[in-house]
């Protein structure tokens, strides 16, 4: 159960440690006798926000596993990689830039992603600009003459950078640096304040984050205009490591395969938890969930490296893209044949 005592030992930061791995020699003895993991949630707002919405769904999981769930809440995703690479944590909920970083460098391993409970399967990162902005377009946004304040996400935010530098500013060679006056990185929540409240000119976002305040009875969604939608991006996914203990893994797959699912009191519960977070479910996963990610990075980068004339980074760029393409490719043939 996740209580304000253990929130407080959050303080502890990266010094937090998972539980020790008791090994035996024998094969009489078990594989592994922890009781315990950490789950690290990304902060899209405040930490304080992050662990209402996900108190009650830690405290159903210990009650489903068996196992005592502690929170690792942090808004910095890289640090978030850093810590399950370190050991520090055992599984949690990324973005899909963070959670390819965890992927590649924290020995992590996708297993569910997220579904939204409207039925519709991703999210779309945005531009937004107060209400009353004169602002109107993209194109007023980007006359990149250094006189407007702009709001970004981390340098690992999926929607709040890695989507609009490939499908807006890349494209048209723009550095956003360069462009504005000012360029503030901050969550999702802290920009859409800012852009509400005029402290920002225009700022990237996503549209989670505007349906959750608007769902949530706050104002801020009702005082800004959207002015640049990207493509669709996938829903977010949920990482573990590759070598916690089998037994804990299905444990948790079960939990969250079943989680509000079903019917009854409690399935609708759960599903009302879940709502909190713009979430209706979770689906099975792997690592292949992350290939669009994979595809928009290596977009940037050939479109990058084609801005900079830079042959040998051109050809690296490509040649990465291309192999993206003919593994989405091999994916598709393959979710072909197996449903006909």
């Amino acid at each position: 159960m996740i209580s304000r005592r253990l929130f407080s030992g959050l303080a502890a930061g990266l010094g937090l440690g998972a539980s020790l791995l008791l090994t035996g020699c024998g094969d009489s003895k078990p594989a592994d006798t922890r009781k315990e993991v950490i789950f690290s949630i990304l902060s899209t707002e405040s930490a304080q926000n992050m662990q209402g919405y996900w108190t009650p769904i830690l405290a159903d999981m210990e009650k489903s596993t068996g196992l005592k769930v502690r929170p690792y809440f942090l808004n910095n995703y890289s640090l978030l990689v850093e810590a399950m690479g370190a050991g520090k944590t055992d599984l949690g909920w990324f973005s899909n830039q963070s959670g390819l970083e965890a992927v590649r460098r924290a020995n992590g391993e996708v297993f569910v992603r997220t579904f939204d409970p409207s039925g519709t399967d991703g999210y779309q990162s945005v531009i937004i600009v107060p209400k009353n902005s004169p602002i109107t377009s993209v194109e007023q946004l980007l006359k990149c003459d250094r006189t407007l304040n702009f709001g970004i996400g981390d340098a690992k935010s999926t929607s709040g950078t890695l989507a609009p530098k490939t499908y807006l500013f890349s494209p048209r060679g723009i550095d956003p640096e360069t462009c504005f006056k000012t360029v503030k990185s901050a969550n999702h929540q802290a920009n859409l304040f800012a852009v509400a409240n005029g402290t920002l000119d225009a700022a990237t976002n996503n549209s989670t984050s505007l349906a959750l305040n608007a769902a949530r009875g706050q104002a801020q969604s009702g005082q800004i205009r959207v002015i640049w939608i990207s493509p669709t991006i996938p829903e977010d996914p949920l990482v573990w490591r590759k070598d916690l203990d089998p037994v804990v893994k299905e444990k948790l797959r079960q939990f969250f395969l079943t989680y509000g699912q079903g019917e009854g009191p409690d399935a609708a519960r759960q599903r009302a938890n879940l709502k909190q977070l713009s979430m209706g479910g979770f689906k099975a996963a792997d690592n292949t969930h992350l290939l669009p990610v994979r595809r928009m990075e290596a977009t940037e980068l050939l479109s990058e490296a084609t801005k900079d004339g830079d042959a040998a980074k051109i050809a690296t760029a490509r040649k990465q893209l291309d192999e993206v393409i003919a593994e989405q490719a091999a994916l598709q043939a393959k979710s072909g044949a197996a449903g006909s």
